[in-house]
């Protein structure tokens, strides 16, 4: 039997394309899908199917329409390119069985990838994408089970993925107080599915939205990768910097992610940026609930969840573990540091749109840029800062470093003393002042080594001694 080239990480099977990402993958991989939500859900409802600007999305997305309809389900394709989270509204608006997504996220250009969505519309449990993935290598070896329904069958109907989606935004958000806020926004799409979606908002008042990269280039020019990180975002924060914006705004490739930059074209760290949207939630709108955060991000979601006298949930990373949990507590926000946050009333999943105008929607109700919304932050919950450092591996070192890991027992980190140490997703270990963490990418040979500390001097010490332990180089 052949051996499974479809391994699904934290949110969905990614892989070069023309490499593991082919079109025979992914036919088997549809296949696997189509056999899972048949099993567990029928086929008398529909699956809807998505993509982003990636090179061949669309038409890896044609192929497993047809792979799914050959099943013996009705598909619903998007016709253009659309956000993550507008697939995830399809699902539930049309109550459909689920919905799969081609898109590679944040991703560099040379990968693309397959999200999965349930019926509720955000990422699949483990439990799911274990069993679809166990499912491929028998595929593989009987493609005959791969029936390819005709491209123009009267079983595949195609939609418009964004006005429906733009007015569900609409439910939200005070979008007028927005437009008549006299703001200037910079945005950056990073070439992805996001592009024009804050001009078609916002247009009609006072407020401006000047937009880069609002084309479609699958290759990503000019950025390492369309992720909405400080060390992508070069131009952008230039833009910033010299425009003489009130903030800048920046999305992921498939949009449901966000980043932050203020009006001085800083970029605000996505730990900090969560944090901002718990204080607009609970602060700035008086809404309650709890918030689900995964352990790498912000401790300063528990520090906000005592003042505002909610509860504070942690999970491990991926919103597979938050959006779950959202459901099971009606959670009011849940986010990872990714820059990924989900909203209840909304989606179980990350949406980099609705974030990002919640964000402009704190400026517009405040009249405070988000230099000085930070700062109203730090009052309750004092100063945090947070680094990460990503390191390519080569495939024999993955092994040697969880072995390093699994046997290290520091006493001290920057010279403060360990308090704890767990292994709810990865190496953490707890000191005063801060926490260092270790964790093993699913979807890339990266070893990632995040820390959040009080004391802004700790940040590289705290790095360096995580390499130290790890035994990476620099």
């Amino acid at each position: 039997m052949p051996t499974n080239p479809v391994h699904f990480g934290t949110d969905g099977w990614r892989a070069i394309i023309a490499d593991t990402f082919t079109f025979e993958n992914v036919r088997a991989c549809a296949r696997a899908i189509a056999e899972h939500f048949a099993e567990h859900s029928g086929t008398t409802r529909p699956l809807i199917v998505g993509y982003d600007t990636r090179f061949l999305s669309d038409h890896f997305a044609r192929e497993i329409a047809r792979v799914l309809a050959g099943a013996g389900f009705t598909v619903q394709l998007a016709d253009r390119p659309a956000p993550t989270p507008a697939i995830s509204y399809r699902i539930i608006q049309t109550r459909a069985a689920g919905g799969v997504v081609v898109t590679s996220s944040h991703n560099p250009f040379n990968w693309n990838g397959i999200k999965v969505k349930p019926h509720y519309g955000g990422s699949a449990s483990p439990e799911i994408v274990a069993d679809i993935e166990q499912r491929v290598p028998a595929i593989l070896a009987q493609p005959t089970r791969i029936q390819l329904a005709p491209a123009n069958t009267d079983t595949i109907t195609q939609f418009d993925p964004i006005p429906d989606y733009l007015t569900a935004l609409g439910r939200q958000v005070d979008l007028q107080r927005i437009r008549s806020a006299g703001l200037t926004i910079a945005i950056d799409p990073m070439y992805g599915a996001g592009a024009g979606l804050y001009g078609q908002l916002l247009s009609g008042g006072s407020t401006t939205i000047h937009e880069i990269h609002a084309e479609r280039n699958p290759a990503f020019p000019g950025i390492r990768a369309p992720e909405p990180i400080e060390s992508n975002l070069t131009e952008f924060l230039h833009l910033v910097r010299t425009g003489h914006y009130h903030a800048g705004i920046a999305n992921d490739g498939d949009a449901d992610r966000v980043g932050l930059v203020d009006e001085n074209g800083h970029y605000i760290d996505q730990l900090r940026t969560f944090a901002l949207l718990i204080h607009y939630l609970l602060g700035q709108r008086n809404l309650r609930g709890p918030i689900v955060r995964s352990i790498t991000t912000t401790q300063m979601a528990d520090r906000l969840a005592q003042h505002y006298r909610v509860e504070c949930y942690e999970t491990p990373v991926g919103f597979k573990h938050i959006g779950p949990l959202m459901i099971e507590k009606n959670a009011l926000i849940g986010g990872e540091e990714s820059g990924g946050y989900g909203f209840r009333g909304h989606l179980p999943e990350r949406d980099g749109i609705l974030a990002g105008l919640y964000l402009l929607d704190y400026i517009a109700a405040t009249g405070k840029p988000p230099s000085q919304l930070l700062q109203d932050l730090f009052a309750i919950t004092g100063p945090h800062y947070y680094a990460r450092d990503d390191y390519q591996l080569e495939p024999e070192q993955r092994e040697t470093i969880r072995a390093a890991l699994d046997t290290a027992t520091p006493t001290h980190i920057a010279g403060r003393p360990v308090t704890r140490t767990d292994r709810t997703d990865g190496w953490r270990i707890h000191f005063q002042g801060g926490w260092l963490l270790f964790r093993l990418s699913g979807t890339e040979p990266l070893l990632r080594i995040y820390t959040e500390v009080t004391d802004q001097a700790l940040l590289r010490p705290t790095l360096e001694a995580g390499r130290t332990i790890a035994g990476v180089q620099p």
